[in-house]
């Protein structure tokens, strides 16, 4: 069994998204980012390691004082700094031994915030770490592996986009999809070339043989 983490930060987290995670994954350890501490309050989920420099955190001091209490250990960052609080529960994450680790509240107003996040899951993948970002809408990962399956009585949402992230993604085959690809290139400059599609089965399989995919489930 893979060790599997949750790190909840500042973005759009919301309740039935949270939980039903929590369910699903069974993580062997959480993490709460700044904000995401309040999330992790108001669920009742018990962080097991809380970082950030908590300029973004309500009550911040009562807070973490209350899980300090509970001896959770809390790590205080000075708000100026070279990373986000994402990036250090992501650093933590990996440091305990995580080889999947998914983000709640990685999405939100934030465009900077959010692409940022993306670019961390190219940092895990690097790694050998798969990253899951999660939000009510959307499931996004690049997958390590140059092969996936996907199940439809499993599908996170009714559409799957892919997009190629720093360099062309070649021999992309789509099967199982409502539009295939065989052995196509995929290129960053494409846009809309693989955006929208939909199953046509009930598994979908998509490989290719080098490059970095983005993979995204998405719902209206």
């Amino acid at each position: 069994m893979k060790t599997k983490a949750i790190v909840l930060s500042g973005g759009c987290i919301d309740r039935e998204t949270a939980m039903r995670l929590m369910e699903e994954v069974k993580p062997d350890f959480v993490i709460a980012a700044d904000r995401g501490l309040a999330v992790c309050d108001n669920c009742g989920i018990h962080p097991d390691y809380i970082v950030g420099d908590f300029d973004s955190l309500e009550h911040a001091e009562t807070l973490t004082g209350k899980y300090r209490a509970l001896g959770v250990p809390v790590e205080t960052y000075r708000p100026e700094k070279d990373m986000t609080d994402t990036d250090i529960a992501l650093e933590k994450a990996s440091a305990l031994g995580a080889e999947e680790i998914f983000f709640l509240g990685a999405t939100g107003t934030r465009l900077d915030h959010t692409l940022s996040n993306i670019f961390n899951l190219y940092k895990l993948r690097m790694r050998g770490i798969t990253g899951v970002i999660v939000d009510k809408n959307n499931r996004i990962t690049m997958p390590c592996g140059k092969r996936v399956v996907l199940k439809k009585n499993c599908q996170y949402g009714r559409y799957l986009s892919f997009f190629a992230f720093n360099g062309p993604v070649t021999g992309l085959t789509l099967e199982g999809l409502k539009y295939p690809l065989n052995h196509a290139v995929l290129r960053p400059a494409d846009g809309g070339l693989a955006v929208s599609n939909e199953f046509a089965s009930d598994e979908a399989v998509i490989t290719y043989e080098d490059g970095v995919l983005i993979m995204m489930e998405t719902r209206d």
